[in-house]
């Protein structure tokens, strides 16, 4: 009867009872058969982590002693488990701090100073403070492990990501192990890709086998670390980190022009997308990136034509990327595709976007674009394409009277330009009507003369 009251006393009892029953038997089934009996064993393990959890419950909590402030999360107001320093200096728990940064902030939540970095640095001297603490209670240190971020990451998932780190600095065929597994972690999981921001050494290690020495790079090295750096560079937290980061626009370059197919085009995308900030735009202009990027599409592989056109258009946002361009060949390379018909609606973006620049607009006439645009307007359905077709042969306009008896003939024959002022977007609409009023104006001025 003492056995039953304390048993319905105490839900904590009854369920380990249950659980110790469940395992014995499991035990003596998996023991019994022959054959192993997965199922038994994940089982098995479950109960044991419950059985865990339950000792843990029944330990004297942390919670219900009076700590030190300095043990106190600032945002959880709880006992830290796993406290990390900000670049303000103010330590944090992990988790908490994490999310905060997650949100979209990048100011230190007590302080309220601007954040020059996000790399959450381990502060070890608290650490073993509150574990020696925790000892001296005799209470139990609630471990880290049960509090993950809100992608899931375990100390488990940080020991292999720093072991894999390692490995970049062993032997090739470690190296090339590693490689692979973070190119693939950093793909499925985006808790491995925030990893690389809380650590200021994370990405030259990642790196250090291709700046060691960029001859005779193993290839299949060289495209799993590119395509590892593409695969962070879409965190958006570490845009600014991966580009700023020495050495890693430039081995970004040199992928352009080497490796394999996927290597080159995985660079491209890359810069894509760090160029979504426009810091970046400006270190990946100053780097020498534009002209291997006006090469491989000069090349017209159809593996890397679209990450390379992404590029291009993203980076010419700026006008000194589009001097450098222009300069690197871009409006031959740019008409060459368009004229044979590869990636047009792409392609007349960025040739829209170089028009403002004088040089790009001569080139433009030279190399036959006006009947060009003119054709594409006529044939295609899409009405971006047009509108960009017409934005440029305006700019071509007011620069080059010479091109006058051309879109003349084009409207006289087609009316292609009178239809677009009437059908066209709003901006087409702008852009046909002052080429129309800048040809009647120029027939009223030779009848007047």
């Amino acid at each position: 009867m003492a056995k039953t009251d304390v048993v319905e006393g105490d839900p904590l009892t009854v369920k380990e009872i249950e659980l110790k029953r469940e395992l014995q038997r499991l035990v003596k089934a998996i023991l019994s058969q022959e054959e192993i009996n997965v199922d038994a064993i994940d089982k098995t393990q479950q109960i044991l982590l419950d059985l865990k959890e339950l000792k843990i419950k029944r330990s004297p909590s942390s919670l219900d002693l009076p700590f030190p402030d300095e043990f106190r999360c600032p945002l959880s107001k709880q006992l830290m488990t796993d406290p990390v320093m900000l670049a303000s200096g103010q330590t944090y728990d992990r988790p908490f701090i994490q999310k905060w940064l997650k949100a979209g902030n990048r100011t230190c939540p007590q302080t309220q100073q601007v954040l020059s970095h996000t790399i959450l640095t381990p502060n070890h001297l608290i650490r073993n403070m509150i574990s020696q603490w925790c000892k001296n209670n005799g209470i139990q240190m609630p471990d880290s492990v049960q509090y993950l971020n809100d992608e899931g990451l375990t100390e488990a998932d940080r020991d292999l990501f720093l072991s894999l780190l390692e490995k970049m600095s062993s032997t090739l065929s470690d190296q090339k192990v590693a490689a692979r597994e973070l190119r693939l972690l950093t793909k499925k999981m985006p808790s491995f890709r925030s990893l690389f921001g809380e650590s200021a050494d994370a990405i030259p290690q990642l790196v250090r086998p291709l700046s060691q020495s960029n001859s005779n790079v193993n290839p299949n090295l060289q495209e799993d670390i590119i395509t590892t750096l593409l695969n962070l560079s879409i965190h958006d937290n570490n845009k600014k980190l991966v580009a700023e980061t020495p050495k890693v626009i430039p081995l970004l370059v040199e992928a352009l022009r080497s490796g394999t197919i996927e290597t080159r085009s995985n660079a491209a995308a890359a810069l894509f997308t760090l160029s979504a900030l426009d810091s970046n735009k400006e270190l990946i202009g100053k780097s020498g990136a534009l002209k291997p990027l006006v090469e491989l599409l000069d090349e017209g592989n159809p593996v890397a034509m679209k990450d390379v056109a992404s590029a291009l258009f993203s980076l010419c946002i700026i006008q000194d990327n589009k001097a450098r361009a222009v300069r690197d060949g871009a409006v031959r390379a740019i008409l060459k595709k368009i004229m044979s018909n590869v990636h047009v609606d792409e392609l007349l973006a960025i040739l829209a976007m170089l028009s403002n620049n004088q040089k790009a607009v001569e080139e433009m006439g030279d190399l036959g674009a006006v009947t060009c645009l003119l054709n594409i307007i006529r044939e295609t359905s899409c009405g971006r394409s047009k509108e960009n077709c017409i934005a440029v042969l305006y700019t071509i306009c007011y620069s080059d009277r010479t091109k006058w008896k051309t879109l003349r003939d084009e409207e006289k024959t087609y009316g292609t330009i009178s239809q677009l002022a009437q059908n066209g977007t709003a901006r087409a609409k702008r852009k046909a009507n002052g080429i129309l009023d800048r040809l009647n104006r120029a027939i009223n001025l030779t009848h007047t003369a």
